[in-house]
């Protein structure tokens, strides 16, 4: 069914399943992750394998940082996948499981392990490959900062062409996720400040509501 619905038929799909007001916050990665996951279903070349799930799964999870409900996230993933044809349940399973096999490959042992990733020729690439490749060697190497994060993309980018990724692509995508990861965790800082602001306001006004009362009542 994924390879024949339009992209209407998929965002219908989509409310059907997640019927809640998302946040402007993080409407724009839900839509984003919602037109891409349709476009991919119709690709006949691109094959969902570890790379893909732990991308989309890592970029799902960093954009929504902060989302609220809570609860509610689970099922925004579900239906974004759920409603272009993916199987929620066996790509995060598959994220979990190679996210936590990459972090058993330390030093040189990374280099060798992900050649069994290797993608088919032809086969259609995806941003979310060239994320989950980078997650897969952070897990792999713990988290940096600074000169050691950058030095790790370098290093992400020579793999990439090695295991049948373009590597100019790789680059320029891991250029923008890493740049807009920071960009979403600046203003996941400055809602929950705002938040935290109006709380106090809230508390205090209801403070003083209570000190007035209790003093005319005296």
């Amino acid at each position: 069914m994924a390879g024949t619905q339009t992209i209407a038929d998929s965002k219908r799909a989509f409310h059907q399943a997640f019927p809640h007001v998302i946040a402007p916050l993080h409407r724009r990665i839900a839509d984003e992750l919602l037109v891409e996951l349709h476009l991919l279903s119709h690709q006949d070349s691109f094959q969902a394998g570890q790379l893909f799930s732990v991308g989309l799964v890592t970029v799902f999870t960093r954009f929504t940082k902060g989302y609220r409900p809570e609860e509610h996230r689970d099922d925004l993933l579900a239906a974004i996948c759920s409603s272009n044809g993916f199987d929620v349940a066996q790509i995060k399973s598959e994220a979990e499981g190679s996210l936590a096999e990459a972090a058993g490959q330390t030093g040189d042992k990374f280099n060798s392990w992900i050649k069994k990733l290797q993608l088919p020729e032809q086969s259609h690439y995806s941003r979310l490959m060239a994320v989950g490749l980078l997650a897969m060697m952070e897990a792999a190497h713990g988290e940096l900062k600074g000169e050691d994060a950058a030095e790790l993309r370098k290093k992400a980018v020579e793999i990439s062409e090695q295991i049948g990724m373009p590597e100019a692509r790789v680059e320029k995508d891991l250029g923008i996720f890493v740049a807009s990861s920071e960009r979403m965790e600046q203003a996941v800082e400055l809602m929950e400040e705002t938040l935290a602001a109006e709380r106090r306001k809230k508390e205090k006004r209801m403070a003083e509501a209570a000190e007035k009362k209790q003093a005319q009542s005296a």
